[in-house]
């Protein structure tokens, strides 16, 4: 207990000490070679924005993604003294990290490891580390929501391509749907990476259907909508997280929606920040948004923890803060307070917002 206060007074301390200077000293962790560095640099891209405006001092800390983890990491982010650290795109490395960063009071934010073990083991041992990438279970229960509201009087089916995540979430979103009453008109799974998916849209229509759930990749919900439109079929068609993919040969015909993450254009303030990277000879995509977010989540939060006397991850945990992503807080369990999937729709080669008010919103 005495080793924990002294832990969590110190990290007070040294929090003031290097915001009152400026922000807070964020180390950034992320590939810089290797299959990944493009994704690593897209993450420094992001904070470097964010620390021009807030004024944060960021420490770049490679990150290998090693199988195996590297507890050198968490030696580096401790060198720097850094007052929290971001980014982890590998759930070894965090893994390995996490232990060390609790002792020294340093709060983890990872904008992609989704594990759900990785979370539990954090609660069970205390450990700093807070989600900015959604929660398991988030995608599913978004798409039931958006189904839930706007298709409510309409017929609808849900198809999926037999791969196992496909799989699984239209079937989640099958049971949050009959919770609510509604059961599709049809239920199938088609053939994946077909040139042609004519035979799939006529039972569709035959069964019904106005509306289609399309558990797959970018690829074959090009060809399924094409197809649809091809016979003059009455087909609205929406999908997952997958849209997000590059065109396959097909590509995808504006007006098909999806349930994705927030991308350039969802919030004005991104809009913002990607035409001010323009202007800067930097793109505004990939993990950009996220790790300008994360950044910024860390500078809003360090502010109220000095004013408040508590450490960073209490702040973290406590408050709501703008970001170029919206409004961002964490809940009770470290993830995300709000679900940030939203309702988008592919026009002229870009996802933008579609408005749907959600029952709860």
């Amino acid at each position: 207990m005495y080793r924990r206060l002294a832990i969590t007074l110190s990290s007070i301390l040294a929090l003031a000490t290097h915001a009152a200077a400026a922000g807070p000293t964020i180390a950034v962790v992320a590939p810089d070679t290797g299959a990944f560095a493009i994704l690593g640099e897209q993450i420094r891209d992001g904070t470097r924005f964010a620390a021009a405006m807030d004024g944060s001092k960021i420490v770049e800390i490679d990150e290998a993604c090693d199988e195996h983890g590297d507890e050198a990491i968490a030696k580096s982010i401790l060198s720097a003294g850094a007052d929290a650290a971001i980014g982890f795109l590998c759930t070894e490395d965090l893994q390995a990290a996490l232990p060390t960063l609790a002792e020294a009071g340093i709060p983890a934010i990872t904008l992609s490891a989704r594990s759900v073990v990785l979370m539990e083991d954090a609660l069970k041992r205390s450990w700093p580390l807070f989600r900015l990438a959604p929660a398991p279970g988030m995608e599913a229960q978004k798409a039931a929501d958006v189904i839930a509201t706007a298709w409510a009087a309409e017929p609808f089916a849900l198809i999926d391509d037999g791969t196992i995540h496909a799989r699984e979430l239209v079937e989640a979103i099958r049971l949050k749907l009959e919770e609510k009453g509604m059961k599709p008109v049809f239920v199938d799974t088609f053939r994946p990476a077909q040139e042609q998916q004519i035979g799939l849209v006529r039972r569709l229509a035959k069964a019904g259907a106005a509306r289609v759930f399309v558990g797959g990749d970018r690829g074959d919900m090009a060809v399924i909508v094409r197809d649809a439109r091809a016979e003059n079929l009455p087909l609205a068609f929406m999908g997952g997280e997958s849209m997000l993919a590059a065109d396959a040969a097909t590509p995808l015909p504006d007006g098909t929606q999806a349930i994705v993450l927030p991308i350039d254009g969802a919030t004005p303030e991104s809009a913002a920040l990607a035409a001010t990277m323009k202007d800067a000879g930097s793109a505004a995509e990939g993990y950009v948004f996220s790790a300008h977010a994360a950044a910024t989540l860390v500078g809003k939060a360090a502010a109220a923890a000095i004013s408040a006397q508590q450490p960073l991850s209490a702040a973290l945990a406590a408050d709501t803060f703008p970001t170029v992503l919206g409004p961002i807080g964490f809940g009770a369990d470290h993830e995300l307070r709000d679900n940030p999937y939203r309702l988008m729709e592919w026009k002229q080669d870009r996802f933008t917002p579609v408005e749907i008010q959600l029952e709860g919103d």
